[in-house]
């Protein structure tokens, strides 16, 4: 909700940067060669590995949004782990697992 926040704050002083920096990410994550979900997972991996909390809660929601199942977060935390040692993997065993419970919990309201 933070990142939403102040992306709404952003676009209304920089509007014509904000829509082409979303058009951009948009076509970044589009359905191509790779599917959406190996997209949602590479990008959950390199938020991972470069500690963006924010990104790391945004892309473990979009790997669940593209129907990914929680073996399939945990075996691409293990590859980013892999490269990125004890400091991704403590981002993994944290804020992704919490982050995988609460959204979880949060799309059972819902249904």
């Amino acid at each position: 909700m933070d990142f939403k926040h102040g992306m709404g704050v952003f676009t209304e002083k920089m509007p014509d940067l904000a829509r082409k920096y979303n058009a951009f990410s948009e076509a970044c994550f589009k359905e191509g060669k790779l599917s959406k979900k190996e997209k949602q997972l590479i990008a959950l991996g390199i938020s991972i590995f470069s500690q963006d909390e924010y990104c790391i809660i945004y892309h473990t929601k979009g790997c669940l949004d593209q129907g990914c199942s929680e073996k399939e977060i945990l075996e691409a935390i293990g590859v980013c782990a892999a490269f990125g040692g004890g400091a991704a993997m403590s981002q993994s065993v944290t804020l992704v697992q919490e982050a995988i419970t609460d959204l979880s919990q949060e799309n059972d309201k819902l249904h």
